[in-house]
């Protein structure tokens, strides 16, 4: 068995800032978008994928500059208030204890995970990182935790995906791993899709990753 943890929203709370992030770089172009509309279009989703549904079809150095600015953007904001979500450190201890690989599967960039990882010390918990650099397809498509499994040599069925994005929990499901939505970013109800449903990682034990698995 294997835990592929994304990373925004389930190792850090990262999501208020990225959401105030995202909110000033749209609005210095022009765009005001509602909360649903960044639900529904922006959180869980590549870069590449959103900057492009707003700006249309752009060369790749535009692209990276626009990507590069915003992701600059919300580390500035995040930099003074980093910290794991509740639980998570206790839960990768545990997880370590019982000899559990984990693997970090996250579709934010290279400079974002080294920033979470300087301040959040779970970086050696971690047999594999994939990052953005491994992300052809953003989710919902399943690319990210099909690619996570092969590495790890193990099926889907027992590879448990944590995460807190509706496009996230559709990505795992469609790649067939369990999966474990965290209401960090959306409420129990909106995850109801998900296998199981935690608050933070003090509702989750290695008991329960084993019955998602069986």
């Amino acid at each position: 068995m294997a835990v592929l943890f994304d990373m925004d929203g389930v190792i850090a709370h990262t999501n208020p800032f990225h959401h105030e992030a995202i909110r000033r770089f749209c609005e210095k172009y022009g765009f005001h978008l509602s909360e649903e509309e960044m639900k529904q279009r922006i959180y869980g989703r590549t870069n590449k994928d959103w900057i492009t549904a707003l700006f249309g079809s752009m060369h790749a150095e535009d692209l990276q500059r626009l990507a590069e600015e915003k992701e600059a953007l919300f580390r500035d904001l995040y930099r003074a208030q980093v910290q794991p979500v509740r639980g998570l450190l206790q839960f990768m201890q545990e997880l370590a204890r019982h000899r559990i690989i984990c693997a970090l599967t996250t579709s934010a960039p290279p400079a974002n995970v080294d920033f979470l990882m300087a301040h959040i010390p779970v970086k050696p918990y971690f047999s594999i990182t994939l990052d953005e650099r491994a992300v052809t397809h953003g989710k919902p498509h399943p690319e990210i935790y099909l690619k996570a499994a092969k590495a790890l040599q193990l099926p889907n069925r027992r590879c448990v995906v944590i995460e807190d994005s509706l496009s996230g929990i559709a990505a795992a499901r469609a790649a067939g791993s369990p999966v474990v939505g965290i209401t960090t970013t959306h409420t129990a109800h909106e995850l109801a899709h998900a296998d199981y449903i935690i608050r933070d990682f003090y509702d989750l034990s290695v008991d329960d990753l084993q019955r998602l698995v069986a």
